[in-house]
This record gives C-alpha cells, sequence and structure tokens, in this order.
C-alpha cells in the first residue's frame, strides 16, 4: 500500500532514531523482540506517527486507473501491509481507493506475519479459494518481492526509477499507469 498505491513518504531512518533502533534493525522485528513493557510505548509512538501519515497521504500516480482496470476484469483485490489495519483503511479512504477492497482483504502487521514472510499471501490465496502462483503480489520493495516468492506468487515492483531487485522481481513497471499499459498490452 505505502508506496505502491500511495506516494511513498515513510522515513524509516527517523523512526528508527525516534525509536532508538539501529540503523541496521528491522523496526517491526525489534519491536516484537523487546520486553512488553519497553515495546508498548514505541509502539504507540509508532502508531501516532503513521496516522498522521496516513492521514496525509496522497495517491500514486496511475493508482486509481490501474485497481479500476483490474476490478472490471474481475480481479479480487487485497492489501498486504505491514502497517496497521486500522490505518490501512484510513490510508486508502484518504486517498480515495477504499471502495477497491474488502476490509477483510487487508491485512496489516497484526493480521499477518510482517513481510517478507509469505503468510499474509497464503492467507488471502487460501482465503479466495486460489493456488499462490496465480496471485500477481505488486509493490515497491524487496520484501514485497522476497514475499511473493516465498508464496510462490509472481511479482511486480513499481513505483521506482529503475529495478535494484531484477532476481527477485517478475515484472517491474516505473509506475502505476506503466504497469497498466503492460497489462493492457499483455491481455491481461
Amino acid at each position: 500500500m505505502d508506496g505502491t498505491l500511495t506516494i511513498a513518504v515513510h522515513d524509516f531512518a527517523a523512526i528508527r532514531r525516534a525509536l532508538q533502533i539501529p540503523e541496521s534493525d528491522d523496526i517491526l522485528h525489534h519491536l516484537a523482540a523487546l520486553p512488553p513493557e519497553q515495546a508498548a510505548p514505541k509502539r504507540a509512538w509508532l502508531l501516532a506517527h503513521e496516522r498522521e501519515l496516513a492521514c496525509a497521504a496522497r495517491p500514486a500516480a496511475g493508482a486509481f486507473e490501474l485497481l479500476q482496470a483490474l476490478r472490471e476484469r474481475d480481479c479480487r483485490l487485497g492489501v498486504l501491509t505491514r502497517n496497521a489495519h486500522e490505518l490501512a483503511l484510513v490510508t486508502l479512504e484518504t486517498v480515495g481507493l477504499g471502495d477497491f477492497f474488502r476490509a477483510e482483504d487487508i491485512l496489516g502487521r497484526d493480521e499477518a506475519p510482517p513481510k517478507p514472510h509469505p503468510g499474509g499471501l497464503l492467507q488471502l490465496a487460501a482465503r479466495w479459494g486460489i493456488d499462490p502462483c496465480a496471485m500477481m503480489m505488486v509493490g515497491d520493495y524487496r520484501f514485497d518481492l522476497e514475499c511473493a516468492r516465498a508464496a510462490g506468487a509472481r511479482s511486480v515492483l513499481v513505483n521506482l526509477p529503475e529495478n535494484p531487485w531484477p532476481e527477485l522481481a517478475d515484472l517491474y513497471a516505473r509506475d502505476c499507469r506503466a504497469l497498466h499499459a503492460l497489462l493492457k498490452s499483455a491481455g491481461r
């Protein structure tokens, strides 16, 4: 969602500094490893910070048109985010994309293991009654691509000026408009 359907605004280095998390640590994994009394205030700060970002979110170029075209083709659409479910809903409503997704098909960090773990994709595949190889995971970071690979789904990298992970991405599109054009030309 963030950086895929919306313009990326998270400053992860600043978040790590604010939460006193080492630069090389994954934020969610670090918080999960802390004792509950240390993790609770940090989680609260993170949630409040992410709420501010959600309320100020802007859609990525071409996101609406891409989702509209996928819906017209009867594609099932879901969101797998490392953000909180409630904030994913706020973000999608803020950018005008909420109507494309059923709430139960939006999985946040509390509904599924955080990416790159494949659990969320596998959960959606099971809910939809499809094989993961029939799924396409679209994202803007290597965690999205690694998640797709681990689940057996295809991966699409978007919203980066170039593809820094060609070994992980099955398809690359500069942005959602370009992905829409690629899918249209391929008849998908």
